[in-house]
């Protein structure tokens, strides 16, 4: 549970983007750019909160409030390369991915904060002898996005375009700005992953952290039962999903399979399951 969480974060964002027909491969890029973002305004040396004398408790709820914003922002990016400038998704977030990442390697070149202790408590405090924070925010995040997927207009909307978006559009649905608010969502889980990432880590690898996490996200959606043409899902399935793909890791790691055949094994799960839809 507490592996998954930061991949089964992103994959609740993710089932959303599915089910309305898109798709996001950005997410593990965007989780190492807020990352760094997070650790620079967390920095008590060198940190643009720590110059202002901020620092503490009021340092870390504000970087964490406007990294939550700034997820949000490079969700909304995304969703408006795709409903305004008319970029398939796969193109749109291909592009953002790399743009992501790689600005994000060449600004931390000389890059060396250091994350708070104070900070780390938020996910690495034991209870009962046990690290579970991580997985009580996730479970907090799942009820959440599940409600708003299940009674509010965003959630129906969702369907509604994954299902059929010229009918959408006829029936009075502005499909670009749900689409924008639905990569937003996207960008939003991916930041909170990012906070919970960095605060059990307490550091970050710029050239490899989040790397492959798209693959384990659409993995997660699609065995939970969403249908990758979209207007079907659920993301209690995505949890499923996510529970599924993370068992099969440990038993693949157990018997000593190396990673890269780990990797191959996911992806012929992601085709298996499309073709089991398929069939639907």
């Amino acid at each position: 549970l507490r592996n998954n969480t930061y991949a089964g974060v992103i994959a609740l964002g993710m089932c959303f983007v599915i089910i309305s027909g898109g798709i996001d491969l950005s997410v593990g890029s965007m989780l190492c750019a807020l990352g760094a973002m997070l650790m620079y305004l967390l920095d008590e040396t060198a940190g643009p909160l720590a110059a202002m004398g901020i620092t503490g408790a009021p340092a870390y709820a504000i970087s964490i409030v406007l990294i939550l914003i700034m997820g949000t922002i490079m969700g909304l990016l995304n969703g408006a390369l795709i409903s305004y400038g008319k970029l398939p998704p796969f193109i749109a977030t291909l592009g953002t991915q790399k743009i992501f990442r790689s600005v994000t390697q060449q600004l931390t070149k000389t890059f060396n904060p250091t994350v708070p202790q104070g900070f780390k408590a938020i996910a690495s405090t034991r209870i009962a002898g046990q690290v579970i924070l991580p997985v009580i925010y996730w479970v907090a995040v799942i009820i959440i996005m599940h409600i708003i997927f299940k009674k509010t207009a965003l959630g129906r909307q969702t369907i509604a375009i994954g299902s059929n978006e010229k009918a959408a559009k006829l029936s009075g649905i502005n499909v670009g700005k749900v689409k924008c608010k639905i990569y937003a969502l996207s960008g939003l889980m991916v930041a909170f992953a990012s906070i919970i990432y960095l605060a059990r880590i307490g550091s970050m690898d710029f050239a490899n952290a989040g790397a492959g996490y798209e693959m384990d996200a659409i993995a997660a959606v699609i065995v939970g039962g969403t249908s990758m043409a979209g207007g079907k899902g659920s993301l209690i399935g995505a949890f499923i999903g996510m529970l599924i793909m993370g068992v099969m890791n440990n038993i693949l790691n157990s018997v000593g399979v190396p990673t890269f055949l780990c990797d191959a094994i996911k992806g012929a799960i992601i085709i298996f399951a499309v073709m089991l839809q398929k069939k639907d």
